[in-house]
This record gives structure tokens, C-alpha cells and sequence, in this order.
């Protein structure tokens, strides 16, 4: 990692362990409209599957039916955070953390390396207490990010736009930037990088690798879950100049 690479990510990680009140809100406000209408625990389950499935831009539909009618289909299975996990791998796990929850989506046809990677994040986060849920699905979901696990962003083209903004002399990918972070971060701050898509999000504007970074009031409209309070939006906004002018000292 060069000098000015390994600046930028410094800054961008303070920046982002000390504003995580922001997205927190809008990632709580999200988990509560995907769960608020289910009581039980397979129906709560269900809606996180379907919800992070169709977070992609194109789901494979006819791959991912499989998916869902074997999931429907055994409701045993779903019963605990363990049981989830051996059901996802076909054996009996000795581990069962949020890495072995990422591996176990990633076997599931239609599930690629980011929807895995944002499906083990939603559940911790919605077992970890500080999104205001207390076991909403299950009781033995850990609370805590073990050291010794992986803990895997979820890159999108959002993400690897910015870090082609770092560096644009590298073809970034999930793999690469994951591998990154990792090799830097602790697991526990690797969640805290989780921050980064919402902040990338507002703040561009375009497609593809050269899209322009600004301000941009639209995409934060655009989100159903961000607040829509003219002193909230003015914060993030002065907050959002913060952010690009680690991406772009000169702005």
C-alpha cells in the first residue's frame, strides 16, 4: 500500500468510525421496514433473504428460485443461527460466526460474493444490540465480531469507484479491496468500513469507475430511509464535504 493510498484510508476510516450515527440511522430505519410487518421468526428471516437478494441490480430470478424453494421448504432448518449454517453447508459445522455464515450464502446459487458478504452483515447487525433489535431472529446469533474471523465489505460499483479514485492504477474488485482492508483492519473495523457505501452513495454522481464525486442531494432524496429534515440533510451535507475532500484534498 503506497504512502498516498494508505493516507487516504486513514482518513476515510476516521472519518467514518466518527459519523457512524448517520448511517446507523438510516440502516435502522431499513432493518425496521423489512421486519416491522413479521412475528415469526422464519417469516423475519425470509423478508432479510429476499431483501438483501434484491439489493442487486439484475437477481438471477430462475437461479435463485431453487434457493428460495429449498429454504421454504425446510423450515427445521431454520430454527437457529447453527442449524442455518449447517443447513446452508450440508454438514455439521465446528465453527459457526458470520465468516461461516458468508461462506454458507456463497455456496447458494444466485448469491454472489457481495449479497453474501451484506446478508452476514444485516444479521449481525441485527443481532449485535445496537440497532435496536434484541435477538430478532435467533437467540444464539453472536453479538460480538470474533478476532479470528474474516469480515467481509460488501463491494458494489459504488465502493470500487471510490477506491478507483485512491488509486486508479489498480482494477479494484470485491477480492482485491477486501483483501486490502483485511490485511489492514481488525474484524471489528472492518464492519465499521460497512459505512462506506452510504457515504459513497450520496456523494457521486455518473456511472462506472470515472463517475463524478459531489454532493449529490438527489440520491440522498432518493433513499426511502434517510431523514428528511432540512437540518439533518444540512449536517450530512457539510459532513459529505468532509468526506470528498479526502477523496479529493483539492475541493
Amino acid at each position: 500500500m503506497n504512502t498516498v493510498t494508505n493516507s487516504k484510508l486513514s482518513s476515510l476510516f476516521h472519518f467514518l468510525k466518527e459519523n457512524r450515527a448517520y448511517n446507523k440511522k438510516v440502516q435502522s430505519n431499513s432493518y425496521n421496514l423489512f421486519l416491522a410487518p413479521f412475528d415469526s421468526l422464519e417469516d423475519k428471516l425470509y423478508s432479510a433473504l429476499h431483501h438483501v437478494a434484491n439489493t442487486q441490480s439484475q437477481p438471477k430470478i430462475d437461479i435463485l428460485a431453487p434457493f428460495f424453494q429449498k429454504v421454504y421448504s425446510n423450515k427445521t432448518q431454520l430454527h437457529s443461527f447453527k442449524t442455518f449454517i449447517d443447513f446452508l453447508t450440508d454438514k455439521e459445522n465446528d465453527v459457526h460466526n458470520y465468516e461461516s455464515l458468508y461462506y454458507g450464502m456463497l455456496r447458494q446459487k444466485g448469491w454472489g460474493n457481495k449479497t453474501s458478504a451484506l446478508f452476514a452483515k444485516t444479521i449481525y447487525h441485527l443481532h449485535n444490540g445496537a440497532y435496536g433489535f434484541q435477538n430478532p431472529i435467533w437467540d444464539d446469533a453472536p453479538k460480538t465480531i470474533d478476532k479470528e474471523e474474516k469480515i467481509f465489505l460488501p463491494v458494489d460499483a459504488v465502493i470500487e469507484a471510490i477506491f478507483h479514485s485512491i488509486d486508479p492504477s489498480i482494477k479494484w474488485n470485491f477480492h482485491k479491496i477486501n483483501k486490502l482492508l483485511q490485511d489492514n483492519y481488525s474484524s471489528e473495523e472492518m464492519e465499521v468500513w460497512d459505512d462506506l457505501w452510504f457515504w459513497g452513495f450520496i456523494n457521486q454522481r455518473g456511472s462506472g469507475l470515472t463517475r463524478e464525486f459531489i454532493w449529490n442531494e438527489s440520491k440522498y432524496w432518493a433513499l426511502l430511509e434517510t431523514e428528511k429534515n432540512g437540518v439533518v440533510i444540512e449536517e450530512i451535507k457539510l459532513k459529505s464535504l468532509q468526506f470528498l475532500s479526502i477523496l479529493n484534498p483539492k475541493q
